[in-house]
């Protein structure tokens, strides 16, 4: 959200994450922006007023995805319930900081049954608190605004009492535009396109123990791949260029797949599902599955189920699932292939956010501009960090693992083992 929003024109003030790990590689990425490396439980908006350093006041939108979990609740009291505080603290902080617009994230399944009925609840909290909600709402596919991955997300976009409602973004991309569609509908970006100029990693012995290597004769060559490499006019957008090596593959550590696995990597049919490991196969002429995140360590550390490469007989790597995602290639990610994955497909595709802020920028009435300034990326020591010394960095404690009564000994011995592993290169 912070790429695409900033993509679209926006200065990004202030961003709020509780992982400290996360936090650092948001750092390193957006040196401008101050981190609040803590819960939104509590914060207070003077907090994150006071990172305003060009002398203006307010903000223009707060952006989020807070996650819901109390949907078995019926009732009006559903915002109560303890699981979805993180929601209520989102509208709260809309409401304290008098933003003049809101744009609120979550997965498709909150449009869906019983959990519609949270949905209208939170919509009336908006609207009991001044702020008008544009409906009817929309789920938004990534596949249509740029992305090569079928990835759809729910969006409420919610304008102060007085203020024009953005309208949703017009569909940019579509693989069966009908005859009346817009002209500047394109075909949607496939797999090939995506990530079939990024080096093999296997090529690479260097990856076996790092996640970056330079690549001097890299020379992406579709349309999609040379906007991300950033070799086309416009690819910056309205964001800040960043000085970086365009011959530093990053993000790319190998992974060790048995020779079993690889014989049925190879044999799964491009498209289909592999039996055993329930892996997705790229097919090169088409989109992506949705790329998930894997799971936290409360909930066993698991390593996110990456797809398998068409072209080649191994899972694909962040940097792979980056381009996937339409992150561009100077943007870095953690160096291990857990939290880099997590990262990502914890992640809104910036191209869609981007389509959404500036939806947002139209009912602001402002016209963007490019930046003149050029920013420095942070230091390489953010995106190698364990989660001890990340929280030492923010000066908080780490975050404690949950534990449940039954599983508590088995999630806890889960991590110890990935950590291991993340220790040893594996990860």
């Amino acid at each position: 959200m912070s790429l695409g929003f900033e993509q679209a024109g926006f200065d990004v003030i202030a961003a709020v994450e509780l992982d400290p790990i996360h936090a650092a590689t948001h750092h390193f990425n957006f040196p401008m922006t101050a981190i609040l490396a803590r819960s939104v439980i509590g914060l207070d908006v003077g907090t994150i007023l006071r990172q305003r350093t060009d002398g203006g006041s307010g903000v223009d939108v707060v952006c989020g995805g807070a996650p819901c979990q109390g949907f078995s609740l019926i009732g009006q009291r559903m915002l109560d319930d303890p699981r979805n505080q993180l929601v209520r603290q989102f509208v709260r902080l809309v409401v304290e900081l008098d933003a003049k617009y809101f744009v609120f994230e979550n997965v498709k399944g909150l449009t869906v049954g019983e959990h519609r009925k949270f949905l209208r609840l939170l919509i009336s909290e908006f609207i009991d608190r001044g702020y008008n909600v544009a409906e009817p709402w929309r789920v938004l596919n990534a596949r249509n605004y740029g992305v090569p991955q079928h990835r759809e997300r729910l969006f409420l976009l919610g304008a102060k009492s007085g203020l024009p409602l953005p309208s949703y973004p017009e569909i940019l991309t579509d693989d069966t535009p009908d005859l009346f569609a817009a002209e500047a509908v394109r075909p949607v970006p496939n797999c090939r396109e995506a990530i079939g100029d990024i080096p093999d990693n296997e090529r690479f012995e260097e990856l076996m123990t790092a996640d970056s290597v330079h690549v001097p004769d890299w020379k992406p060559t579709s349309d999609f791949a040379r906007e991300l490499h950033c070799m086309t006019n416009f690819c910056w957008h309205y964001g800040y260029r960043r000085r970086w090596d365009d011959t530093l593959l990053t993000s790319s550590m190998r992974t060790v797949h048995t020779d079993i696995s690889r014989r049925r990597f190879a044999e799964t049919k491009q498209g289909d599902v592999e039996p055993i490991s329930r892996f997705f196969k790229l097919p090169p002429g088409g989109q992506s599955n949705t790329l998930r995140a894997g799971t936290d360590s409360a909930r066993g550390a698991f390593t996110s189920p990456r797809p398998i490469h068409y072209k080649y007989a191994r899972c694909i790597s962040v940097r792979e699932m980056a381009r996937l995602h339409g992150y561009p290639d100077w943007f870095r990610f953690h160096v291990t292939k857990w939290h880099g994955a997590r990262q990502i497909g914890n992640s809104v595709p910036p191209p869609l956010a981007r389509a959404v802020a500036s939806s947002v920028i139209g009912a602001l009435g402002v016209e963007p501009r490019p930046p003149k300034k050029i920013l420095d990326l942070g230091s390489p020591s953010l995106l190698v960090m364990d989660m001890t010394e990340a929280a030492e960095l923010w000066g908080v404690k780490v975050p404690i693992e949950r534990r449940d009564r039954k599983n508590g000994t088995r999630k806890r011995k889960q991590h110890e083992i990935e950590e291991a592993r993340i220790a040893a290169g594996r990860y």
